[in-house]
């Protein structure tokens, strides 16, 4: 149990607009919900790059090529580096790297629904990069005033790697949409795909307890809607401006509030996915991290093994 005057204080502290530090204390409950948000986000920057990964050797050009092997190479990064946050709030539950690595295999960790969805065309490697990695940004953006400072100082330079990513899938899309009859049908084909999972992207319109109380220890700063509507009404245009249509017979936009009514997605649907890792492709990308943590775990234990010896030398 928590020490009530601290807590008091620590709550004091955020509304003053304080930013926490890895060494100050914090409440169990902040310092649980912290580790549940950048574990997720974690993984799902890992899980991301599969999708993706998928067509680097499929890509049309070899300029296409390292550009995508590059973004699946930024994107494991963010990932690592996110998973080094969680480590270290995740200290006093004795919990490393290797343990929190495994929980996506062993299905204790969710990640993002897009990342379970197949992605069957080149369309649709630039549609992730357009919608996908737009989406992310909306909400990283708004996690850049979280009050855990050391999220808010890696999510800066992950927004800006983020943004690079967006560029480089609105290059392949404006591509296709330039292009022949054939690729702009698959242009279209792939956004019908992908518009539907990324209304369920920002999560439902009432959020449950763990998101209202990060909004309370404004580790987060906007609702679940606020990032939708940011999103729709970011990207309605602009997939309109490329003359592709929107697949939601429903949207429309109050032009006195500005807000967009939608379709909602089919929550149920999309929760079991995410869930019960029962999405199109959620066992085979599971199967792949399985194979690359395992594979690669010797490499793991001789650097830990080299760095304690390192560590154990006379003036070391």
């Amino acid at each position: 149990m928590d020490d009530p005057i601290r807590t008091r204080e620590f709550l004091d502290r955020l509304e003053q607009g304080d930013k926490i530090e890895a060494t100050d204390w914090m409440p169990s409950e902040y310092r649980d919900l912290l580790i549940k948000q950048i574990h997720m986000h974690g993984i799902s920057e890992i899980m991301g790059a599969y999708p993706e990964k998928e067509w680097v050797p499929k890509a049309p050009t070899i300029r296409r090529k390292l550009a995508l092997n590059a973004k699946v190479q930024d994107e494991i990064g963010h990932g690592q580096m996110l998973l080094r946050l969680a480590e270290d709030l995740s200290r006093p539950y004795g919990r490393g790297r290797e343990a929190l690595m495994d929980d996506v295999i062993a299905g204790r960790v969710k990640f993002h629904n897009v990342f379970h969805m197949s992605a069957p065309t080149w369309a649709d490697a630039g549609v992730i990069g357009f919608l996908v990695d737009g989406g992310a940004i909306i909400t990283q953006a708004m996690l850049l005033d979280s009050s855990y400072a050391p999220y808010a100082r890696m999510l800066k330079r992950i927004v800006a790697e983020e943004s690079f990513h967006m560029q480089h899938g609105e290059s392949v899309v404006l591509a296709l949409a330039e292009g022949t009859d054939a690729q702009r049908n698959m242009l279209q084909e792939a956004i019908n795909r992908w518009w539907e999972p990324m209304m369920f992207f920002f999560g439902p319109r009432e959020m449950g307890r763990g998101s209202q109380r990060m909004m309370e220890y404004k580790i987060r700063t906007l609702t679940n809607e606020d990032l939708r509507q940011k999103f729709i009404n970011r990207y309605v245009p602009r997939v309109r401006a490329l003359g592709m249509s929107i697949p939601d017979p429903k949207l429309k936009q109050d032009p006195a509030t500005g807000l967009w009514e939608y379709t909602d997605p089919d929550w149920d649907w999309f929760n079991k996915m995410v869930r019960d890792n029962s999405g199109p492709m959620s066992q085979a990308r599971i199967a792949l991290r399985r194979y690359a943590h395992e594979e690669q775990r010797w490499v793991r234990e001789a650097v830990n093994h080299a760095t304690q010896a390192l560590a154990e030398l006379p003036g070391a």
